[in-house]
């Protein structure tokens, strides 16, 4: 898998995976189509408990990220156009993480500025 995580952060390793997945699709180099590791195999890979990917890949696909069947796996799926709910959940992670970039004194510029960079790595989607 072409993810890294880092075993010593706060931030639970589910979550890693999860992100890093999900950076990884918007940045292309996981392009849509694309059948995941099987949970086993990046369980094994991360030393991990196999639950704990699991849960990764169940958060992927409650974003509307993978879908995911016995038969198939989990596979990637992007959307042309958000959901109504995927939009609604987007606007509530990015007011609560605006309102924590405005606390350590970042400018309304500062974060265009970031936007703008972080946007341009993403090729994955015409919507990006």
């Amino acid at each position: 898998m072409t993810v890294v995580i880092d075993p010593h952060s706060p931030v639970p390793i589910f979550r890693q995976l999860h992100d890093r997945i999900v950076e990884a699709i918007a940045r292309g180099d996981i392009p849509d189509g694309t059948r995941l590791d099987p949970v086993r195999s990046v369980a094994t890979e991360f030393a991990v408990n196999p639950a704990t990917v699991k849960k990764a890949y169940d958060l992927l696909q409650s974003d509307g990220v993978v879908r995911t069947s016995r038969r198939e796996g989990s596979v990637v799926t992007l959307r042309d156009r958000p959901t109504d709910d995927a939009r609604a959940r987007i606007t509530a992670e990015l007011t609560t993480m605006l309102a924590r970039a405005r606390c350590q004194g970042m400018s309304a510029d500062d974060l265009a500025g970031i936007t703008r960079e972080v946007i341009a790595g993403f090729t994955a989607s015409p919507a990006v």
